[in-house]
C-alpha cells in the first residue's frame, strides 16, 4: 500500500516497486490535492497489479475500511503537504495531514494488528520523513541517525511529530516500522513549484528565475529514483524501530544549482533559438537569474551522512548530481504539456511563503 502515490516520490516509487520480483498487489491511496495528480500514474494504473483509491489519509472510517479489504503487508506513506512555503503561509494543512493523517495510519495498523488471524504476519510501516527535521547546519558536519531533531518550519515540525508518533507506536504497541529520512529530492513529475522544475519552466519561457536571499543556502540533492531505491531497502530488509538517513551526498548552493540548469538547458534548448529570450534582448539563460528576499527562517544548509543505509543494506546512489540534472532537465524540457496540465488552476508560479 502506497499513500501519496500520486505525488512526486510516491509515483517514482511505484514505478521502482513494479520493476521488482514478487510484487502482487499494488494499492495507490492518494487525496489528489493539488500536487497529487492523476497524470503522474496514468502509466502504472495499466498494470493488473495496481489499484487506485482516492482516499484522505486523515479519515480514519476510509483507512479503517481499506486495512479490513486490504490487509497490506507493507505500507509506505509518503502522502504528505510537502512545500515549505506553502506551510509559511497555511500551516494548518501541515499538521491535518503530515501529523494527524500519520496518527490515523498508526492506529488502523495497530487495531489490524490486534485482530491479526493466527500465521498472518504483521504488516510493516515505512514513514518516509526529511532531513529537515534535523534543523540547519552550520559550514561542517552532516546529519546523521542520532541528530537531534530540531524542525524550524511549520512544515519540518510537522513531519518530526510524525516521526516521534511511529517511534512510539514501535516502542509502546510493538508495531514494526522504519524512518527514512531525505536530504532534497529531484527528477521527474516533481510539482513546478518546487526549485527545479520552477526554474526549467520559467527559463523556457524566459521568466525571471528567483532565488532567495544570497542564494548561498546549501542542500544535498538526492535523485528520487536513488532515494527510492534506498527506501525499498529499508522496507524490505531494515531493521524494526530504525531510522535511515539516505542522501545523495551531492551538497550545492541554490545559485550553483539554478547556474548549472541553465548550463544544461543551453545543451538541450540553446538560447540562440529560444523566441522568448530573444524577444527580451537576452542571449543566455543565466541573465534570466535575480534574487528576491529570503524565505523566513530559511535553513542554511543540510546534509545527510548515509553511511548506516550503505553499511547495514548496501544502499548507494547511482545518479551524481550532473548526471542526475542533466537527466532532469531533459525530462522537463520534453514534458512541457505535463508541466502546464498539472500546475492547470492550481499555480501560476507565483511567490509563497513570505510570511
Amino acid at each position: 500500500m502506497v499513500t501519496g502515490g500520486a505525488g512526486f516520490i510516491g509515483c517514482n516509487f511505484v514505478r521502482y516497486a513494479l520493476e521488482q520480483p514478487g510484487l502482487e498487489r499494488l494499492v495507490i491511496i492518494d487525496k489528489l490535492t493539488y500536487a497529487g495528480s492523476p497524470l503522474n500514474i496514468e502509466a502504472p494504473l495499466h498494470d493488473k497489479r495496481v489499484v487506485f483509491v482516492q482516499a484522505d489519509i486523515a479519515d480514519a472510517q476510509a483507512m479503517s475500511a481499506l486495512w479490513a479489504q486490504e490487509a497490506p503487508e507493507a505500507v509506505v506513506n509518503f502522502a504528505a503537504e510537502t512545500h515549505v512555503d506553502r506551510s509559511i503561509d497555511s500551516p494548518a494543512a501541515f499538521i491535518g495531514t503530515n501529523l494527524m493523517g500519520v496518527f490515523v495510519l498508526l492506529e488502523a495498523m495497530r487495531k489490524r494488528s490486534k485482530g491479526r488471524p493466527a500465521g498472518e504476519a504483521p504488516s510493516r510501516f515505512l514513514q518516509v520523513s526529511t532531513d529537515e527535521v534535523y534543523g540547519s547546519l552550520g559550514a561542517q558536519g552532516a546529519f546523521n541517525e542520532e541528530t537531534a531533531y530540531a524542525p524550524n518550519s511549520p512544515y519540518s515540525a510537522s513531519k518530526a511529530g510524525a516521526d516521534h508518533l511511529v517511534r512510539a507506536y514501535v516502542h509502546t504497541y510493538g508495531l514494526d516500522a522504519v524512518i527514512t529520512n531525505c536530504s532534497n529530492n529531484y527528477g521527474p513529475y516533481q510539482f513546478p513549484e518546487k526549485l527545479l522544475p520552477l526554474m526549467v519552466v520559467n527559463a523556457l519561457e524566459a521568466k525571471a528565475l528567483p532565488v532567495y536571499g544570497d542564494g548561498g543556502n546549501v542542500r544535498d540533492w538526492l535523485h528520487v529514483r536513488d532515494h527510492c531505491s534506498g527506501i525499498w531497502l529499508a522496507l524490505t530488509r531494515g531493521r524494526c524501530g530504525e531510522h535511515y538517513n539516505i542522501g545523495g551526498g551531492g551538497e550545492r548552493t541554490n545559485l550553483e544549482i539554478v547556474r548549472s540548469l541553465c548550463a544544461e538547458l543551453e545543451r538541450v534548448r540553446p538560447a540562440l533559438h529560444n523566441g522568448a529570450l530573444r524577444a527580451k534582448g537576452l542571449d543566455s539563460y543565466e541573465r534570466l537569474i535575480s534574487f528576491v528576499a529570503d524565505r523566513p527562517g530559511h535553513d542554511r544548509r543540510y546534509a545527510i551522512d548515509s553511511t548506516k543505509i550503505r553499511r547495514e543494506l548496501g544502499w548507494q546512489a547511482a545518479y551524481s548530481v550532473e548526471t542526475g540534472l542533466a537527466e532532469t532537465v531533459a525530462w522537463y524540457a520534453s514534458n512541457l504539456e505535463w508541466c502546464a496540465r498539472v500546475q492547470e488552476g492550481k499555480y501560476q508560479r507565483e511567490r509563497l511563503g513570505k510570511g
